[in-house]
């Protein structure tokens, strides 16, 4: 299977939704705590609905359990920028820098907190269901357990991330970089994979049921107990038209 033509996809990029023309948020609040955008900000616990944009950066910014649903973040630079028990719901990231991003729920008492990863995001047990995570660098990036159901991950890169018992029903991962992802138990029923790249991703146990794997790249993938786009249970191959 070839890919699409380079000119194509750098047309599909430029295609893309300008960013707003709105004056970007410099002070957000709507509550009682207000605070100024700003690399290393402290905008811990802040309440700002479907209001918040930016594009600058905010690298090392502490959104910790601030309300932020809604917000525009495109382009924005979040490296190290810590989001553990924020509410994301519908969050624009399209195109952000998330190297050493928190999204992680924090720790419960006498348990250990997820490490984060050097080179990735770590957003396990992050509910980022309905974001828009278009052309995210989400490489390596610990997803376990999350909630990506409906979420915009087309041309995403996620490469080598951990998705296991992630939930992605009805998620786009159109021409999304899954390879060598480990996809174990995760729910990817009704998702739509068309031309993403699989190869060597580990799919055991997943929920394809419903997805479009149209022209994906399939090569090598461990499909063990696999339920397949038709709900039948695969032990070997689980490829469109294939059962």
């Amino acid at each position: 299977m070839r890919r699409l033509p380079t000119l194509l996809t750098a047309a599909t990029a430029l295609a893309l939704p300008a960013l707003g023309t709105a004056a970007p948020s410099t002070t957000i609040g709507t509550g009682v705590k207000s605070c100024v955008l700003a690399p290393g900000a402290d905008c811990r616990g802040v309440v700002h609905r479907w209001g918040v944009e930016h594009h600058g950066n905010l690298r090392k910014a502490k959104f910790t359990k601030a309300d932020l649903r809604g917000a525009d973040l495109r382009g924005a630079d979040l490296r190290g920028a810590d989001f553990r028990g924020a509410k994301l719901r519908h969050a624009d990231l399209r195109g952000a820098r998330l190297k050493g991003a928190r999204f992680d729920t924090r720790a419960k008492p006498g348990k250990r907190a997820n490490a984060t990863p050097s080179c990735a995001p770590n957003c396990g047990g992050a509910d980022l269901s309905n974001a828009n995570l278009t052309n995210a660098n989400l490489y390596k990036a610990n997803l376990t357990s999350a909630n990506l159901s409906n979420a915009e991950l087309d041309s995403a890169d996620l490469a080598s991330a951990k998705l296991t018992s992630a939930t992605l029903t009805s998620a786009d991962l159109t021409e999304a970089n899954l390879s060598n992802a480990n996809l174990t138990s995760a729910n990817l029923s009704n998702a739509n994979l068309w031309d993403a790249d699989l190869t060597r991703a580990n799919l055991t146990s997943a929920n394809l049921t419903n997805a479009d794997l149209t022209e994906a790249f399939v090569e090598f993938v461990t499909w063990s107990n696999t339920t397949c786009p038709n709900g039948n249970v695969q032990s070997f191959v689980c490829a469109a038209g294939e059962s």
